[in-house]
């Protein structure tokens, strides 16, 4: 039994020892497409999405050299018609492509030697394992005569972080291809993979990279963030498993859902950060965890980029717009962007974003993400964003100290530069100026829409965080009535009551624009009122 071929059950034994959330039903897709035509897959997640835990999990369930019985019984898995068939009937090949790597840097070798690295210790294991196929000098030919040496028993691939040499070698093209070379050389070998593979499972952050328009290994069904189809409710935490772990640990659902969903997939609902969610219930505290990764891809660096319009993109991401974005042209690399489409893909791909199949727009998901989000844009250098930055803080002091003619004055500005792409009059239009305007709310604040209050739902309402002394928030911004009569509105529908036991103070903020008929410019006006609750 080697490292790399037929591992054992061990890995995934360790895993159903803890809270394990039982996601055996992965399994079940797989085994529909063992000797099929569509065996091959490809499935991309971000870190600390419970990738290494699926490959694991394919590998106890796939291996001929371990009893895996006690381990599946009990899963959804068992309870599907070929789970006996399948269970513990081929051989594998799991290869994890990151510690080939850190072996290579360790080394201080070249990462084009990877290849060569990953062929190596496959065949070196084969043959210790059948020291009859020692005079094979081609691992294909070796892995043939292996599966004919052993009652035709076939291969499946298991890799993880197969993406790994893409991410690492980003600007090493030569030790790109000789990687996809390999790939190629199994996946795509017509007198190989029949013979010898029963199925692929390949798992990364990243999709395929492209070769030109195609897929560098086009017999892969790929399944992403963007569209993870049927794989979708493995990608994290469904909604209902995280409800059972809440009720089960006693642990608040609703700040569960804040702090770690977002992530919405067609026939799937809300999925959440499987890592970040298990984290929370072991500390008994809501945090962010994302920075607690090991990621080597820096938000601030893609954030960074001089796209047109990438800057106001973040600012309107930040300040809780959805954004627009086509994502047909990545190229899944981390060197080859056209523009900022290309940059907002990729952190979808990383999870930073969230993307709807329906509307074709992103959202920063969830808190954690914010938070990360927030702590990034102080680090960028962007003349643009900094004085962004400066505005929205700005904007901030002066509805504390009631400027009342100062924050009609920046409202009016950021509502005049998003005229054409926010639909000046438009109710959720007026919602994402204030948005925009207040963007750096996160340094005191928890950022509300259509929140339940009163008589009605207040349109953006700004709650100071636990360990800030800012007041409360209520801004409502309408088009031709007087700033006086957006307070009476807020007064009239009791939007304040939702904040009452918070025992603090609450601004009411009224902010109203006109439109002068000769000149075509748009007064804004604003009256700020303190309410005690």
């Amino acid at each position: 039994m080697g490292i790399y071929v037929n591992p054992g059950n061990s890995g995934f034994e360790k895993i159903c020892r803890g809270d394990y959330i039982d996601k055996t039903g992965l399994i079940g897709l797989m085994n529909h497409r063992i000797g099929s035509s569509d065996s091959l897959v490809c499935i991309s997640r971000p870190r600390r999405f419970g990738k290494s835990f699926a490959a694991k999990m394919l590998s106890a369930y796939y291996d001929c050299s371990c009893n895996s019985h006690s381990l599946f019984d009990d899963k959804e898995i068992a309870e599907m018609q070929d789970y006996g068939r399948h269970l513990n009937q081929y051989n594998v090949i799991c290869l994890d492509i990151t510690g080939f790597i850190s072996d290579m840097k360790r080394k201080k070798k070249p990462l084009d030697l990877v290849p060569d690295m990953i062929v190596e210790a496959i065949h070196d294991e084969l043959k210790s394992m059948d020291p009859e196929l020692a005079a094979e000098r081609s691992l294909n030919d070796c892995i043939i005569r292996y599966v004919e040496r052993h009652g035709g028993r076939q291969f499946i691939f298991i890799i993880d972080e197969w993406d790994a040499m893409i991410r690492e070698a980003k600007e090493d093209e030569a030790a790109q291809q000789a990687y996809l070379n390999l790939l190629r050389g199994w996946f795509k070998n017509t007198n190989f993979t029949p013979r010898a593979v029963a199925a692929a499972y390949m798992t990364g952050i990243l999709p395929i990279k492209k070769d030109g328009s195609q897929s560098a290994i086009s017999d892969f069904e790929e399944f992403s963030m963007i569209k993870p189809r049927q794989f979708g409710p493995y990608v994290g935490f469904t909604e209902s498993e995280v409800r059972e772990l809440c009720a089960e640990k006693d642990i608040s659902f609703q700040s569960m859902k804040r702090w770690y969903d977002g992530y919405h997939f067609k026939s799937v609902g809300s999925v959440y950060n499987p890592n970040s969610v298990m984290k929370a219930i072991r500390n008994e505290d809501f945090d962010s965890y994302w920075t607690e990764t090991s990621a080597a891809e820096s938000l601030m660096d893609y954030i960074s980029q001089d796209y047109n319009g990438l800057s106001k993109t973040i600012a309107e991401l930040i300040g809780g717009v959805d954004v627009k974005i086509n994502t047909t042209g990545f190229a899944n690399d981390l060197k080859t962007f056209r523009g900022k489409d290309d940059i907002l893909t990729l952190l979808v791909h990383f999870g930073y974003l969230a993307y709807d199949s329906e509307t074709k727009t992103v959202q920063i998901p969830n808190e954690e993400i914010k938070l990360e989000f927030q702590r990034s844009i102080r680090e960028v250098k962007h003349e643009e964003t900094l004085k962004r930055l400066k505005q929205s803080e700005q904007l901030f002091l002066d509805t504390l100290q009631k400027k009342e003619d100062a924050v009609a004055a920046q409202i009016e500005r950021v509502h005049a530069e998003e005229t054409a792409p926010l639909h000046y009059n438009r109710e959720d239009s007026l919602r994402s100026v204030v948005k925009l305007a207040y963007y750096t709310y996160r340094d005191h604040y928890l950022q509300w829409e259509e929140l339940p209050a009163g008589d009605g739902y207040a349109d953006v309402v700004y709650i100071p965080r636990h360990d800030s002394d800012w007041p409360a928030l209520v801004i409502e911004l309408k088009w031709n009535k007087s700033a006086e009569g957006a307070i009476a509105q807020i007064l009239q529908k009791r939007y304040p009551d939702a904040l009452k036991n918070l025992g603090c103070p609450v601004l009411l903020v009224g902010i109203t624009y006109e439109k002068d008929a000769l000149s075509g410019s748009r007064k804004h006006n604003c009256k700020i009122i303190e309410y005690r609750t």
